[in-house]
């Protein structure tokens, strides 16, 4: 039978207050701690993380909500997270909500139920209504109702500087190609303020903005394309979205650069060491994820933190676009 808390105290010979102590740090004399802490490695003991959250309204654990796991962006967001949570010695729970709001719903709960002790979330469903400024939740890129906290990357100057990349080399047609949601976020100034820096630079400017869940991206650009055929500079709402222009590009008999060139956002690589997979808006992912994480607990601390922060974003060379040196 699995150790109990009293199994402890009994083998050590000491009161259950003095298992409790040592189980969660606080300080006892040194020879009362050996005596447990031998108790609980002969007994194999385990602590039961959520039986003492219901006591002591606190877990140690994180709950990370992801509308998938599949996205590169979104897993390499999530292995900085965890690492930051192992640095404070907190766990994560990785919440993959292939973006279902009852999914998301289900887990903000576990916050209510103490068994998390708050929620990090990227999310794009209609969870407004579940959403309130007392709950101990950081959301990546989205704002709601209520003033709730939020981090996300610089999509206004983001989108900008897509366009002056483009300008800088030589672009003249240009075209946003993406999606959006009906939600309120961030990432919808990216469209917005490219297209606003690409009028002012004098350049004519197209929109592919499709309505998620877009079904075939591919075949969309494609009709898009042949519909203006001039076009000689696109940057997506994502890196993937900027691969399928490529791979659209290639099928047209067309070169990526020397025909059209892409910018993506997101600074995606296929490891660390690589080059990125396209030229990109990068955004800090790992600084986005430790932010988030440092916002968090100091909620869960009962510390005061802003309600946004906004990090910056940064143009990363790919093979998409043509160089700029020795110009």
């Amino acid at each position: 039978m699995k150790a109990t808390m009293k199994d402890v105290a009994k083998l050590a010979g000491v009161g259950l207050g003095s298992v409790s102590r040592v189980i969660n740090n606080v300080p006892v004399k040194e020879s009362t701690a050996a005596k447990v802490k031998a108790a609980i490695k002969e007994l194999n003991y385990e602590t039961d993380i959520y039986a003492r959250g219901l006591k002591t309204n606190k877990t140690d654990t994180v709950a990370l909500i992801l509308p998938t796991i599949w996205h590169p962006f979104f897993a390499e967001f999530a292995y900085y997270v965890e690492t930051e949570l192992e640095e404070r010695n907190y766990k994560l729970l990785l919440c993959n909500s292939d973006g279902r709001p009852e999914k998301e719903y289900e887990y903000i709960q576990m916050v209510r139920q103490n068994k998390v002790d708050g929620i990090i979330g990227i999310t794009y469903s209609d969870i407004d209504q579940y959403i309130s400024s007392s709950l101990p939740f950081v959301s990546i890129d989205r704002y709601f109702t209520e003033d709730v906290i939020y981090v996300t990357t610089d999509n206004v100057e983001g989108g900008r500087l897509a366009a002056r990349e483009l300008f800088k080399r030589d672009a003249k047609h240009v075209a946003f190609v993406g999606g959006h949601q009906e939600t309120p976020n961030e990432t919808k100034n990216r469209r917005k303020y490219f297209q606003l820096e690409a009028e002012r630079l004098g350049l004519e400017c197209e929109v592919l903005d499709l309505m998620e869940p877009i079904h075939d991206l591919q075949s969309d650009i494609e009709k898009f394309l042949l519909e203006y055929p001039t076009i000689d500079g696109i940057f997506t709402i994502t890196d993937l979205a900027a691969l399928d222009a490529v791979h659209v590009i290639n099928k047209l008999g067309k070169k990526v650069p020397e025909d059209i060139q892409v910018i993506g956002f997101d600074g995606l690589k296929m490891t660390k060491e690589t080059q990125y997979v396209v030229s990109t808006i990068a955004q800090p992912v790992e600084d986005m994820a430790r932010t988030a994480v440092s916002l968090l607990l100091n909620v869960v601390e009962g510390k005061e933190a802003p309600s946004r922060t906004v990090l910056p974003a940064a143009f990363k060379e790919g093979t998409t676009t043509k160089k700029l040196e020795n110009r």
